[in-house]
């Protein structure tokens, strides 16, 4: 007869041996490629906007790994789960990812169909001067930013990507029912010049003689021109007045001054801005850019450290600390109209008219650039900010003259007001120019994948 020490050495042993069978079973359980668990698949990040969309599929699978680790308490079973978790996040994220689990917009879920087509598109369009590609894309297409889906890119054409004057674009569709839009025949234009004259219908660096531009460059130009904002790399990099000759303490049109950190020859022309306002990111208060003034032109007269500079012309006074904008003419502004192939999420931070209400055509500054998968190009819809209204519930007569303070307050859904067209593009910062606008917007208002 055994003794209780055997007994009770004997139950131990026992449990120890289930606990072990358990615990490989849930490994095995945990690595087998016919388990499903829902946790374990890679889907696009959640992150509100603060967060950088940096965006690819990999980094949506490691955020929520992160987060399900961040979230476990400190008890055993809870951290044995989330190891489990873990695990079998690592084990799909080691598989190529599947169409259905990368980070792609809406736009480009599915392809294009006749209901995609502007019911009033020709089947035959012969291009003119002046044309735009945001013109004609919105000629064929309900979305006009789905232009590369529907752009038949023939490889034997001289500058496939390219449109020019003169070309005839015909519509046309596949035996799948998927419609194209393809050259079928090159004007004049491409055939003399189709090697290295680019007059493709998209925003230019300089206007068309006799031409309207269906979006017109000089609202763009204008900006371009003489700045009204300055991205906070613009004015790290710039340089800046030192100093006038003969002790002048300000200086105008006919002034000689001394800049530092120049490095241009002798005849080069640079912007004189006058810095105002700082521009912050509502999502974290980084500085994004500055406000600024037009205040003069100047020209490199003797380069070095520093160099001598005389202002040719003046809009205010130029100051100490003003900095100094390479007056650049040739602004590329050839590229195609697209949906971001990131989600993306910000806001309007700045309209560069300084006007309350923000129309068809005004310019305005939004809080993501390139590291968040935005660039020129980019289309981007803008949601106006949902007011925030009393709720009274039912109104009895006893509902009037009391304070809304004792009011419920509910915040109204954002509404599609307008579309934003990205011409400029830096880190954490871009330009745009209102191409739609089916209601006045405002700054904070939200941009978002169209």
């Amino acid at each position: 007869m055994l003794s209780k020490p055997e007994l009770r050495s004997g139950f131990t042993a026992a449990l120890v041996a289930i606990t072990v069978a358990v615990s490989g079973c849930s490994f095995m359980k945990a690595h087998s490629p016919f388990h499903s668990s829902s946790q374990s698949t890679s889907v696009p990040s959640s992150a509100p906007a603060s967060a950088p969309a940096e965006g690819a599929a990999s980094d949506s699978a490691v955020t929520h790994g992160d987060g399900s680790a961040a979230g476990a308490s400190g008890s055993q079973p809870e951290a044995n789960a989330a190891a489990a978790e873990q695990a079998a996040s690592s084990a799909t994220a080691a598989t190529p990812a599947s169409p259905a689990a990368a980070p792609t917009p809406d736009q480009a879920a599915r392809p294009l169909t006749a209901d995609d087509v502007n019911p009033n598109a020709p089947r035959h369009y012969t291009v003119k001067a002046g044309d735009t590609l945001w013109g004609i894309a919105s000629m064929f297409l309900r979305d006009p930013w789905l232009w590369p889906e529907i752009w038949y890119v023939n490889p034997q054409v001289q500058n496939p990507h390219l449109i020019y004057p003169g070309d005839v674009l015909a519509l046309a569709y596949t035996a799948g029912g998927r419609p194209e839009v393809h050259l079928e025949q090159a004007g004049a234009v491409r055939l003399e010049h189709g090697s290295g004259l680019r007059l493709e219908p998209s925003l230019r660096s300089s206007p068309l003689e006799g031409a309207i531009p269906t979006i017109p460059y000089a609202a763009i130009a204008a900006f371009l021109s003489r700045p009204a904002l300055l991205s906070a790399e613009q004015v790290s990099a710039a340089p800046h007045v030192l100093a006038f000759r003969e002790e002048h303490q300000a200086g105008g049109a006919g002034n000689e001054l001394y800049a530092m950190d120049v490095k241009a020859p002798t005849g080069t022309r640079f912007l004189v801005m006058h810095l105002a306002d700082k521009l912050k990111d509502p999502d974290g208060g980084r500085v994004l850019g500055y406000a600024a003034v037009y205040a003069g032109t100047a020209v490199v007269e003797r380069p070095g450290q520093p160099a001598k500079m005389a202002l040719i012309d003046s809009g205010r006074e130029t100051l100490r600390g003003d900095v100094l904008i390479r007056d650049d003419a040739s602004n590329p502004l050839n590229f195609m109209p697209r949906a971001p192939q990131t989600n993306v999420h910000g806001l309007i931070i700045y309209d560069i008219d300084s006007v309350h209400l923000i129309g068809q055509y005004s310019i305005v500054a939004i809080n993501r650039g390139t590291r968040h998968g935005v660039d020129a190009g980019t289309v981007l819809a803008v949601d106006e900010s949902g007011e925030v209204v009393p709720d009274w519930g039912t109104v009895t007569q006893d509902t009037y003259g009391k304070s809304e303070a004792f009011a419920r307050h509910v915040k109204l859904p954002a509404e599609r007001a307008g579309t934003l067209l990205v011409f400029k593009s830096y880190d954490r910062m871009s330009y745009a120019l209102v191409v739609g606008a089916s209601q006045t917007m405002h700054v904070a208002d939200v941009v978002r994948n169209p």
